[in-house]
């Protein structure tokens, strides 16, 4: 009575929407001045919500770099 095979496109929809998430993310962790493959990190829960304040509340590698005030 209950189906346990998965959607067939399933698979693809979860690596579709992972990929989503992790681009944009990639390139902000890219822009910031940290490594792009943090942005790896945000598929993983909790982890991507430490990592989100972890961007936000800290001092950007570019903005040492470049000697710009902060707000």
């Amino acid at each position: 009575m209950h189906d346990t095979t998965m959607w067939p496109f399933g698979s693809l929809m979860m690596v579709l929407f992972a990929a989503l998430v992790i681009l944009p993310f990639s390139l902000i962790f890219k822009k910031a001045g940290y490594s792009q493959w943090l942005g790896l990190l945000m598929i993983l829960p909790i982890v991507n919500l430490v990592l989100l304040y972890f961007l936000a509340f800290s001092t950007w590698p570019y903005d040492k770099a470049h000697h710009s005030p902060r707000d």
